[in-house]
């Protein structure tokens, strides 16, 4: 699992969470996979041996009462919605070099044991009763505390109550360990907002966690070892594709690309696992919001649920690209809405790109230009995971492009010196753009 492979040359390993599959993608997922391609793909550019993960958490309560309610088999459902997955990554260009399944009894199985026993190992799992409030949505059992009137802020609905039998992890062992690491930045939060958010919640105090479910109470999943009654729990089990997915010796993490509705998973009991295991923690936590939709949270009783997939086949994938990378900002809560889509692509895209593309063509006939290379202004703002800011910075190139067209009238085809100066500009905002828009149209027709 360590780093093997790589020991002399520069990494970049990034992942996406792994969606649960009860359901198709939503547009909130696509902003994720997006970002992280964006990542992969820059530091592909940029000569880096580089390797992006993604996959499907194909076990949980969630996926086996959808599939009841739907009277469907759990395989049935499951099948389906990891193929939607899949087609995701295919219909908006992504670029990842696994996806893996957390149903791969080959691949994440094993993986997801070897790390459970090492936890064992280390004495940090043991076996207690609990009776406690838990939300279906979150997977986890919830603080009263934490509830707003009686409902977990999260999902909007009121936890169940539930008495259990299960394993627990020693969270508690390693709280202390892991907020310093967090304020030290050794394991770094981005935004710096989401970084103060986390350290309030570990300031707080954080009991341990239960780590299984009872095969009653959940008969799918991943057998505890040695205890066939229970079921390993998803930290133990979802948590682990960052490590079974990695197949090349890339681990630790450089990214983990994640929404922030699941930070205090990610920065606080997946970090104490690595550290019970004995594993290296990943270099960046990096937090995105939420998407509403026209101004309103999407929900399906509501009706304003975005289909990525459907939007993508039918606007193109540079379109949903561009407004994801674009519209909403790379770490804060932003807004859909078909009105402001069609806006953001006829201006940019259909006015701006497609327009320097086409009006240039003719132009630069014959003419060769200079091996280009990133604006430092682009390096500087995806270093810092501000991929809105640097695509801002692509397009006033984009209009200094156009204005220099027509400030030179070089359509006339006269001053050679000046074309020669536009054919290396192009040239550099072509390959700045080629991680948020690998596949540039030739043409934008407006809609």
């Amino acid at each position: 699992m360590a780093n093997k492979n790589h020991k002399n040359r520069k990494k970049f390993y990034v992942t996406t969470a792994i969606p649960y599959v009860n359901a198709k993608p939503h547009i909130g997922f696509a902003l994720e996979i997006v970002q992280a391609d964006v990542l992969a793909r820059w530091h592909r550019q940029k000569g880096d041996t580089t390797f992006f993960l993604t996959g499907a958490d194909q076990h949980g309560s969630k996926i086996v009462r959808t599939a009841k309610e739907q009277g469907r088999k759990i395989e049935d459902l499951v099948r389906e919605n990891t193929l939607a997955f899949k087609n995701l990554t295919q219909v908006l260009n992504i670029s990842n070099d696994n996806f893996i399944e957390t149903g791969d009894k080959k691949n994440h199985w094993p993986v997801a044991i070897a790390i459970w026993n090492r936890l064992q190992e280390s004495g940090d799992i043991y076996k207690g009763k609990y009776r406690g409030l838990y939300c279906m949505g979150c997977e986890a059992f919830v603080a009263k505390k934490d509830l707003t009137q009686g409902k977990c802020p999260e999902h909007d609905k009121e936890p169940e109550v539930l008495e259990e039998e299960n394993y627990f992890f020693r969270l508690s062992r390693y709280v202390e360990k892991i907020r310093g690491l967090i304020e030290k930045d050794e394991l770094r939060v981005v935004p710096e907002e989401r970084k103060k958010e986390i350290l309030t919640l570990l300031k707080k105090g954080v009991g341990d966690v239960s780590f299984s479910r009872p095969r009653e109470s959940l008969p799918w999943g991943i057998p505890v070892p040695h205890d066939d009654s229970q079921v390993i729990y998803v930290w133990c089990d979802a948590l682990i594709n960052y490590l079974s997915g990695d197949q090349k010796g890339f681990w630790p993490a450089d990214a983990h690309c994640i929404g922030k509705g699941i930070l205090r998973f990610h920065a606080g009991i997946w970090p104490a696992m690595l550290l019970s295991a004995g594993e290296k923690l990943p270099q960046t936590i990096l937090v995105h919001g939420y998407i509403t939709s026209s101004g309103q949270k999407m929900s399906k009783s509501l009706g304003n649920v975005v289909d990525p997939i459907e939007l993508a086949e039918k606007y193109g994938a540079s379109a949903v690209r561009y407004y994801l990378l674009r519209e909403i900002p790379t770490t804060k809560d932003g807004d859909f809405s078909l009105k402001k889509f069609a806006e953001r692509y006829n201006a940019d895209l259909a006015n701006g790109l497609g327009n320097l593309i086409n009006r240039s063509q003719n132009i630069l006939k014959n003419v060769s230009s200079s091996q280009p290379k990133f604006f430092s202004e682009v390096d500087k703002y995806i270093e810092s995971f501000e991929l809105d800011q640097a695509l801002e910075f692509i397009w006033q190139k984009i209009r200094s492009a156009n204005k220099f067209i027509d400030d030179n009238r070089l359509w006339e085809a006269k001053d050679q010196k000046k074309i020669k100066e536009l054919k290396n500009l192009i040239a550099q905002i072509k390959f700045n753009l080629e991680p948020f828009l690998p596949e540039t149209e030739w043409y934008y027709p407006r809609i």
